[in-house]
């Protein structure tokens, strides 16, 4: 594969190419570690990238009492980027 090939499938859909760490998809954990991935990569504007890795739409319902647990904890370490993330999810 070239290098070339590379580089423009990295600026397609789902912006720069970032990598998530999440464990496998039966993991019992998986939904929580998609959550954190799709505030985080919102909070810095790659949303596409996170659904991309993760499976999950923006908004997806089965992972709104993970954002909740994420909003508390993010208003509770006055992180405003990762509230305001999650605060948009949730609407």
């Amino acid at each position: 594969m070239s290098r070339a090939f590379v580089n423009e499938d990295a600026e397609g859909w789902g912006g720069s190419g970032r990598r998530f760490t999440l464990p496998p998809r039966d993991d019992p954990r998986y939904d929580e570690a998609a959550a954190l991935a799709m505030i985080e990569a919102a909070a810095d504007g790659e949303t596409g990238s996170a659904e991309q890795a993760t499976g999950y739409y923006w908004g997806e319902e089965r992972l709104k009492s993970y954002v909740r647990h994420i909003l508390k904890r993010a208003r509770a370490e006055k992180n405003e980027e990762m509230a305001r993330a999650a605060e948009r999810y949730l609407r």
